[in-house]
């Protein structure tokens, strides 16, 4: 029973998980939205943008990262000025629209983002951790600490494709 476990654990060492390792250059590149799950301390698991979300992840050789992430089924607003748009409705855009830029830095399988213009003031100036859960091939699977999101604390898991600039954007 011992060798076996011995033999298990020098396994786990030589073949750590697939962020574990993974050098700045496997980030590099821009990537497309595939699902984002928010799950609740109780486990349950929901949309976190809603259905038909879309998203852009964009890591540079410079250092550089941008986000941007628009909710599924958004309304357009109802005039072309959105200053003289319903406050009603100006809110509803900001909460259904969330983007952020600055730089980033890997520290041990985990991706910080390091904030420095954002659609939400609140961002600038702090750092956004996100765990490399999956950077293998043209994915990448990323998972935030847990934060209070409409009065829940959740994580949100969020899967990326790497963008290959070819196919119309949905």
């Amino acid at each position: 029973m011992k060798k076996w476990m011995l033999r298990a654990v020098l396994v786990i060492l030589a073949f750590p998980f697939s962020a574990v390792g993974q050098s700045k250059e496997a980030l590099i590149g821009t990537w497309k939205l595939v699902s984002a799950t928010d799950t609740t301390e109780k486990g349950e698991k929901s949309d976190a943008f809603g259905s038909g979300a879309v998203g852009f992840l964009t890591y540079t050789a410079d250092g550089r990262m941008m986000a941007i992430i628009s909710n599924g089924g958004r309304k357009p607003l109802s005039v072309p000025d959105y200053i003289a748009a319903p406050a009603e409705e100006r809110a509803e855009a900001f909460t259904t629209f969330s983007a952020y830029a600055g730089t980033y830095s890997l520290e041990s399988g985990r991706v910080v983002h390091h904030v420095q213009v954002a659609s939400l003031q609140n961002r600038v100036g702090t750092d956004m951790v996100r765990t490399i859960v999956k950077l293998q091939d043209d994915q990448l699977v990323l998972r935030t600490p847990p934060f209070l999101k409409g009065g829940r604390l959740v994580t949100t898991e969020l899967t990326w494709q790497r963008w290959k600039g070819d196919a119309a954007v949905k």
